[in-house]
């Protein structure tokens, strides 16, 4: 058993939401000779190899790793020079690359875990090597872009189970979401029907990080950017127009994952969590306004994923995940709420037997039951959530320390697969696509396993293949 593992069992068991040990890793795949990470002493730090040192996320993650009191960033890598002159400035003995394979190459022996906070299409090439190398990986959601990918990080960690993992979903730390855990898991509301979530990502972000389908005119890249090395896998080059790098890239079907992929990973996590019988969806289908271009992902998309289940914690043999982007609310009347206001643009809502779970991201939970809001805090036998953080949880694992570790990859990529699931189907509006994890195969579809299964990838960056 992982240390990660071994640890959140442990540590879960005793908050209300332990995961069965089955449903944690897939034991379909053999595991490959696995690389042993490097032995920390009692006094000794994590050194860290940050990728990705800024862009949108990129400097929190570095940021709040280096302040844990036994860990330290060694390495930065980063194909803007901008980001990479900033970063050095809080880290000035930090060795520095653009390419992250020089980093494992030339320094490899330096650092001994790495942050990924890269655009989507490079997380899974960067996410294989550093595991297989033996480097303790935190990753940036979606964990990967592809639904092959889904297979090969999943080798990947099976065959080096003694590394901690994290995705980066740091909202998972507030009590809200680990209390609404608690309450789907126990059977405080019954038997779960359904749930509906929704992203207002790609309305709200188009000025700032969503590029909502304008081509530019090609331009010189910017001095500061090699822009070759940032489109790193793709076959396909693309010459450079602003609009793409450095954080536009979200829209673009070859480099992110749409509005859906933006931000699944931080609304789909708790349903995972509270039913860890969920593996891998049966179907999905999606409704677009805006059907995806050569260029674009869809825009205004609703998936419907439906999950074969067997436990006695769904009312039947289905459970169906809802899932819209750009603020597609649904009717509140329709659950059983009454006329109000959702808690956030962002919701996780699960309809049960005995009342409904609403849930926005930054935690805020209401819990209702005969069409009243109950306080949660106040119902029976909740437990006290105690302060989390989310980064610092990764390290303690990997320093083999008891940390209450919400995000190891294995649990994160069932989250992702359901993330990503209808961004790829969106392709295939109005289908009911059936969907074999095991196969990397739409059964009822050879167009859609031939096109939104896999790509290639340029020689020198393809994923580790374990």
């Amino acid at each position: 058993m992982s240390i990660n593992r071994r640890h959140f069992l442990r540590v879960s068991a005793a908050t209300g939401v332990a995961l069965s040990a089955g449903s944690l890793l897939s034991r379909s795949y053999a595991a490959s000779e696995s690389a042993s990470p490097r032995r920390i002493g009692a006094n000794d730090k994590l050194n860290v190899l940050s990728i990705g040192v800024v862009g949108t996320i990129g400097g929190k993650d570095r940021s709040e790793v280096a302040k844990h009191p036994r860990a330290r960033i060694v390495g930065l890598c980063d194909v803007d020079s901008n980001y990479m002159a900033k970063a050095a400035k809080d880290h000035p003995d930090a060795f520095q690359v653009k390419d992250y394979r020089e980093a494992f190459d030339k320094h490899g022996d330096k650092f001994d875990a790495v942050i990924v906070a890269t655009p989507d299409h490079t997380h899974c090439a960067i996410g294989t090597l550093a595991l297989s190398k033996g480097k303790h990986l935190y990753g940036q959601k979606p964990l990967v872009q592809q639904l092959e990918e889904l297979t090969l990080m999943r080798r990947a960690v099976e065959a080096n189970p003694g590394l901690s993992t994290q995705m980066g979903n740091q909202r998972m730390a507030a009590p809200g979401r680990r209390a609404a855990v608690h309450v789907l898991k126990t059977g405080l509301l019954g038997k779960a029907k359904e749930a509906f979530v929704v992203t207002s990502s790609g309305l709200n972000n188009a000025g700032s990080y969503f590029n909502n389908r304008q081509i530019l005119p090609v331009e010189t890249p910017p001095a500061n950017l090699d822009w070759e090395l940032w489109q790193s896998g793709m076959v396909a080059r693309r010459e450079y127009r602003p609009g793409i790098a450095p954080a536009k890239w979200r829209a673009w079907w070859d480099y992110g994952s749409a509005g859906l992929g933006d931000w699944g990973c931080h609304l789909l996590d708790v349903i995972f969590y509270a039913y860890p019988d969920l593996d891998s969806p049966a179907t999905v289908k999606t409704v677009v306004k805006d059907p995806p271009t050569a260029d674009f992902h869809a825009r205004v998309c609703r998936a419907l994923m439906t999950y074969k289940v067997s436990s006695p914690a769904f009312a039947s043999g289905e459970f169906k995940v809802h899932y819209s982007d750009e603020g597609q609310m649904p009717d509140r009347a329709a659950l059983g709420l009454p006329a109000g206001r959702w808690p956030d643009n962002n919701i996780t809502c699960v309809v049960c037997e005995g009342g409904t779970l609403v849930l926005g991201a930054p935690g805020g939970l209401e819990i209702w039951r005969d069409g009243k809001n109950e306080d949660w805090n106040k119902i029976s036998g909740m437990p006290k959530f105690k302060p989390v953080n989310h980064w610092h949880a990764w390290i303690d694992t990997a320093l083999g320390k008891e940390s209450e570790h919400w995000s190891p990859f294995p649990v994160g990529l069932k989250i992702t697969e359901s993330t990503i699931l209808g961004v790829k189907a969106s392709r295939f509006p109005g289908e009911e696509l059936h969907w074999d994890r095991a196969t990397l195969t739409f059964t009822n579809s050879p167009e859609a396993t031939r096109t939104i299964v896999k790509r290639e990838y340029r020689k020198g960056f393809e994923p580790v293949r374990a």
